[in-house]
């Protein structure tokens, strides 16, 4: 069979490269998955740029999420059966015809749900609706997010108002408002505009805005902590421009201000079975009622990994970029 494998770290469209390996046999408690697509995260190329939070040993495979059919079964699986759809979110090496995966980590498909839709089912809708369910927010509360055209942060503002909480969305580009628009979204602040601040006051019509969500870094950061009110919390999602966040002393000082990180794998990894089902039956509610969408911008086969990775760094992506075998 195929797999993309990378010999050292660097940028995947340069150092990824389908290779022939032998079919696995899944053991005790495993399964084994034919590939039918796989979605390209940021934390993938990341991984394989050696500059993740968890660092492969080389030569290493790549990819975490996917759908696929159940195609062998490891001794002692029961809950699963062959020719089953599954998706997995925390796989890794899915980027290959057939892969192994953890049985109990494996969640069937409902039949309703497209290949598209259940290919980005796990990572980033639970971790958005991870996130949500982590910042203690009630029905009224007011949240700022910035990213807001990325996909966890166009998730946060979709599930945030089944809940009842209102979300102002920042985007970088004017463009980027009706890019939202577009999926149902309001309350959209672009950032490169003057008297923006202005602007999120007036949607918030002056209530305290109790979390901030940042995904960017740099002075991003700084002006996503600008707009919450005293005892707010500023939680650090990601890093997509600066390593470094850049905010203002005062601020966290004058606002009593807690800064916080999250990391959706070791949330989801400490998460009880019981929560776990909790959010998964809700993110499928909500896809069944059409209150979240997982657009697609383009699929691409494994051979053409290179041109893959380059359509998932292109500005004005309006939807995830999918691996085929």
């Amino acid at each position: 069979m195929r797999a993309l494998i990378h010999h050292t770290f660097g940028d995947p469209a340069q150092v990824l490269a389908p290779e022939d390996v032998a079919t696995p046999e899944p053991g005790p408690g495993e399964a084994r998955v034919r590939l039918l697509l796989s979605p390209i995260h940021n934390h993938d190329v990341w991984t394989v740029r050696g500059t993740y939070g968890v660092t492969p040993e080389l030569p290493a495979r790549a990819g975490t999420e996917a759908v696929g059919i159940v195609d062998a079964l490891g001794e002692g699986v029961t809950h699963l059966e062959i020719g089953q759809r599954v998706a997995t979110g925390g796989t890794f090496g899915v980027w290959a015809e057939q892969f192994i995966a953890n049985a109990a980590a494996l969640l069937p498909v409902p039949d309703g749900i497209s290949d598209e839709a259940a290919a980005q089912l796990v990572a980033m809708p639970f971790s958005a609706l991870s996130l949500l369910d982590s910042l203690g927010l009630e029905s009224g509360d007011w949240m700022i997010q910035n990213a807001a055209n990325g996909a966890v942060g166009r998730l946060v503002a979709q599930l945030a108002p089944a809940r009842g909480i209102n979300v102002i969305c920042l985007v970088r580009r004017a463009e980027g408002v009706a890019e939202l628009a577009a999926h149902g979204i309001e309350r959209i602040v672009a950032t490169d505009s003057e008297g923006w601040q202005d602007r999120v006051a007036e949607l918030t019509g002056g209530a305290p805005v109790r979390v901030g969500i940042d995904s960017v870094g740099g002075q991003a950061s700084g002006d996503v902590l600008s707009q919450l009110a005293e005892d707010g919390t500023l939680v650090v999602f990601g890093a997509m421009a600066s390593p470094t966040m850049e905010i203002a002393s005062g601020d966290v000082i004058f606002k009593q201000a807690t800064v916080r990180g999250f990391w959706g794998s070791k949330v989801s990894a400490a998460m009880p079975a019981q929560d776990r089902g909790r959010l998964i039956g809700e993110l499928l509610a909500r896809l069944a009622d059409g209150t979240i969408t997982l657009p697609v911008e383009a699929t691409y086969p494994l051979s053409e990994i290179a041109d893959a990775v380059r359509a998932n760094a292109a500005p004005g992506r309006a939807g995830k970029i999918l691996l085929a075998p």
